[in-house]
């Protein structure tokens, strides 16, 4: 652990502190519950790639009354993928009682109410857990950098509310609603390398095999019709 901690020295206090302290839930591909393990080492390729770690995860997708999504831009401290663009949320439950839940999907759904609040200030009143529609589950693996990665089966939450909003600096760096179009353009100067600007690998993998189908059952508010939650979309 030595040799860990000197590694590190130059990571975020906080960000530290939450590679360390949250237990993630490990699973198998078929999302059986096998255990659970560090965030720290949940990350690490090298534990990835040895050991096939495998931890479950959400992301959630949230629009407003004008169906806008909201995006975020992950903070330049996060350990994996910083200053990225994403969708509204991007976390995991943890290994505790009200984050295993597997009835309705309910653990997700509290780890996403949490998560809301702790990056982006908004109150769970204004995100109440059975107002998220899970309308997937997909399984994929990315490597961020030489020592750091995401393997996860993650769990593709919507929800259509408006909210008020106070992003957590430690986690996030900026926040936009975007229409269908904006969210083209976004795509296409990720695509050609301008501004800088990148989307995060699961954002992606969600806008190119989902997202613009599932937006349409967003207008016409027929979530419930796309909801597919048999399935585990293996894209990695």
């Amino acid at each position: 652990m030595a040799g860990a901690a000197g590694e590190d020295a130059g990571m975020d206090e906080v960000q530290k502190r939450l590679m360390f302290e949250d237990e993630c839930i490990l699973v198998d591909e078929e999302d059986n519950v096998v255990g659970h393990e560090s965030k720290y080492n949940c990350h690490l390729m090298e534990k990835i790639e040895s050991e096939n770690l495998l931890h479950r995860a959400f992301s959630v997708f949230l629009f407003n009354s004008k169906y806008e999504l909201l995006l975020q831009q992950r903070s330049a401290t996060k350990v994996t993928f910083p200053l990225v663009w994403t969708n509204t949320c991007c976390s995991h439950p943890l290994y505790r009682d009200s984050e295993l839940i597997q009835e309705n999907y309910l653990g997700v759904r509290n780890a996403a109410q949490r998560k809301l609040l702790d990056e982006l200030g908004i109150p769970a009143e204004d995100v109440p857990v059975d107002q998220f529609t899970p309308l997937g589950r997909m399984l994929y693996k990315a490597p961020s950098d030489g020592k750091w990665g995401e393997h996860e089966l993650d769990y593709l939450l919507f929800i259509v509310r408006d909210v008020k909003l106070l992003p957590n600096p430690d986690e996030v760096a900026d926040v936009k609603y975007v229409s269908r179009e904006e969210l083209k353009e976004l795509v296409r100067k990720a695509d050609a390398g301008e501004e800088g600007l990148k989307l995060s690998p699961w954002f992606r993998l969600v806008v190119d095999n989902f997202l613009m189908g599932w937006w349409d059952h967003v207008e016409k508010g027929t979530l419930n019709e796309a909801v597919d939650m048999e399935t585990i979309h293996k894209l990695k």
